[in-house]
């Protein structure tokens, strides 16, 4: 049964998660362009907004392209440029963990301002609150991972998800097997991960997709609403 579980969350759902992230996207995109929105409350509590948000967004970025790189670069790779699994499990730690720490930080007080401001409350979906404290929770989770990467400095353990992300990706069918003996620790933190993606075409994220780069050369000014004659 354990190595079932392990093939079905490690092995399968990823492919359904990943698949859902790309197909959900552009369906949403191509039939509810006008909901490809971050949904904005800026107009409440923005100090608090800006300081949670500025925290939150630049912790991420580095957390979520710290992973990218680190779990998708061939081994080889690093061996090839003499950086040490053990060399990249401390520059993980030490990197991911300040990031982490600012992220938690701006997704607790987006959260804080979420829940226990009336207006603000009031005005948010479940869906907005739900992704937000799912976050939350990973961040949580993923700093926990830290205290248990400190007993495998070694970068062993690392080593297991490079080969599972990279056994993913190369549709490799015994990619689960990587992380079997992974600490369930590690193996939450995976599965809530997979989780968000499955959710993300659903959720406010999607706008994390948009680069408002067309802003730069845009002309002529945006205009909100045409003045009354009788103005």
């Amino acid at each position: 049964m354990a190595d079932f579980l392990n093939t079905f969350f490690f092995g399968i759902y990823p492919y359904i998660c990943l698949t859902v992230l790309a197909l959900g996207s552009i369906i949403r995109y191509d039939r509810e362009p006008y909901s490809w929105r971050s949904g904005s409350s800026q107009l409440l509590r923005r100090k608090q907004l800006m300081a949670g948000s500025i925290l939150f967004h630049a912790g991420v970025l580095i957390v979520f392209f710290g992973h990218l790189v680190g779990l998708l670069t061939p081994i080889q790779l690093f061996d090839l440029i003499g950086i040490s699994h053990g060399a990249k499990q401390m520059m993980a730690i030490i990197v991911g963990g300040v990031a982490g720490a600012f992220a938690l930080i701006g997704a607790s007080l987006l959260l804080h301002r979420r829940l226990f401001d009336p207006r603000i409350r009031r005005t948010s979906s479940f869906g907005d609150i739900g992704i937000l404290f799912l976050l939350w929770l990973q961040l949580i989770i993923g700093l926990g991972t830290i205290a248990v990467s400190m007993g495998h400095l070694d970068g062993g353990e690392m080593v297991k998800f490079m080969y599972w992300a990279q056994g993913i990706f190369t549709f490799d069918l015994t990619a689960a097997s990587y992380v079997a003996d992974a600490h369930p620790v590690f193996k939450l933190h995976l599965f809530l991960g997979l989780t968000i993606f499955l959710l993300f075409p659903f959720t406010r994220l999607v706008h994390m997709l948009s680069a408002p780069v067309r802003y730069i050369w845009r002309g002529g000014y945006q205009i909100v609403r045409s003045k009354h004659p009788a103005e």
